[in-house]
C-alpha cells in the first residue's frame, strides 16, 4: 500500500466515524425529543390537576379554560386538612399499606420459596392452582368476603384491608418472587446445607439478599395498590374516621357547601395523595425496572 492509498484510507475511516457519531447523535436526539414529547403528553392531565388546585373556586369553570391561576391560592392545600379528616385518612391509609406490606412480602416470599426449592407430589398443579387465582377479579369474591367479614364483626375497621394478606401474599407476587428464585443457582443452597444451615437460614442469609430487586418490585406493587385501593375501603368501611385517602377523595363530592364548587378541593387532595408514590417510585425505578426484567428470564 502506498503512502497516497493509506493517507485516503485512514481519511475515508475518519469520515465513516464522523457520519456513524452523527448517525447516533441524530437516532439519540430524535428518541429524547420523542420520549420528553409524549412525556409532557402523559403527565398534561397531572399538570391541569395541579394548577387547578391553586385556583378560585369559580375560575375552573370558565370559558375558555387557562392553565395558570390568576391568583396562586396555595391555602387550598391547607384547607383540605381543615374541611375533612386528612390527617386520619392518611394514618389509616399508611397503616394498611405497611402492615399490609409486610404480610405480602414475607408471606409471598415464603410460598414462592416452597415452589422453587422443594419437591413435593403435585407441587406444579398446586401451583397452577395458584395462579388460576388470578383470573379471578375482586369483584366476583366481593359478596362471600362481605358476609364472612360481618360474621365475624369485621365490617367498618380495617382488618379486611391488612389481615388476608398474610395468608400468601397474593398469586401474582407468589409468581414474581418464584420466577427470580428459579435464576439462583442451587449450588448456593447444596453448599449452605453442607455447612449445616436448615432451610430458613438458607432462605434468609443466601436466597434473601440475591432477590432484592424482586422483592422490592413486590414492595412497590404492594404499595401502590393497598394505597389506590378503593373498591375494598368502599365495600366494608361506613365511618367517615376510618375512611383510606381513595375512598377519602369520593367524600370530598358529599361536602355540605353553599353553592360553591368543591372541585378545587378535590384536585388539591389528589395530588397531595399521589406525591407519596410518585417520590417511592422516582427513588426505586431502578430495582422496579430491573426485577421485572431479571423475572422473566428462567420460566
Amino acid at each position: 500500500m502506498t503512502v497516497q492509498s493509506k493517507a485516503d484510507f485512514q481519511l475515508s475511516a475518519a469520515r465513516a466515524r464522523r457520519t456513524a457519531r452523527i448517525h447516533l447523535a441524530l437516532r439519540q436526539g430524535i428518541t429524547y425529543f420523542l420520549c420528553l414529547t409524549l412525556g409532557l403528553i402523559f403527565m398534561a392531565p397531572f399538570f391541569w390537576a395541579f394548577f387547578s388546585a391553586l385556583k378560585d373556586p369559580f375560575e375552573i369553570f370558565e370559558f375558555p379554560p387557562r392553565l395558570f391561576p390568576s391568583v396562586w391560592r396555595w391555602g387550598n392545600f391547607v384547607e383540605i386538612w381543615v374541611r375533612v379528616p386528612f390527617a386520619k385518612w392518611t394514618v389509616n391509609t399508611l397503616l394498611v399499606c405497611i402492615l399490609s406490606l409486610i404480610g405480602q412480602v414475607s408471606t409471598a416470599t415464603l410460598v414462592a420459596y416452597g415452589f422453587s426449592r422443594f419437591r413435593f407430589p403435585g407441587r406444579e398443579k398446586l401451583f397452577l392452582l395458584v395462579l388460576s387465582t388470578m383470573m379471578l377479579p375482586f369483584q366476583v369474591t366481593l359478596i362471600p368476603l362481605y358476609l364472612m367479614y360481618r360474621a365475624i364483626n369485621w365490617l367498618d375497621t380495617l382488618k379486611p384491608l391488612i389481615v388476608p394478606n398474610y395468608f400468601g401474599g397474593g398469586a401474582f407476587y407468589i409468581f414474581l418472587i418464584r420466577q427470580f428464585l428459579m435464576t439462583v443457582p442451587r449450588d448456593l443452597d447444596e453448599a449452605a446445607k453442607i455447612d449445616g444451615a436448615g432451610s430458613f437460614r438458607i432462605l434468609w442469609q443466601v436466597i434473601l439478599p440475591l432477590i432484592k430487586p424482586a422483592l422490592l418490585t413486590v414492595t412497590i406493587f404492594s404499595f401502590m395498590s393497598n394505597w389506590n385501593n378503593f373498591l375494598g375501603p368502599l365495600f366494608f368501611l361506613n365511618d367517615p374516621e376510618k375512611f383510606t385517602l381513595s375512598l377519602g377523595l369520593r367524600y370530598f363530592q358529599g361536602l355540605p357547601t353553599s353553592g360553591e364548587p368543591k372541585q378545587h378541593l378535590l384536585m388539591a387532595a389528589s395530588i397531595t395523595m399521589t406525591i407519596p408514590v410518585l417520590i417511592l417510585f422516582f427513588f426505586t425505578q431502578r430495582y422496579f425496572v430491573q426485577g421485572i426484567i431479571t423475572t422473566g428470564i428462567k420460566m
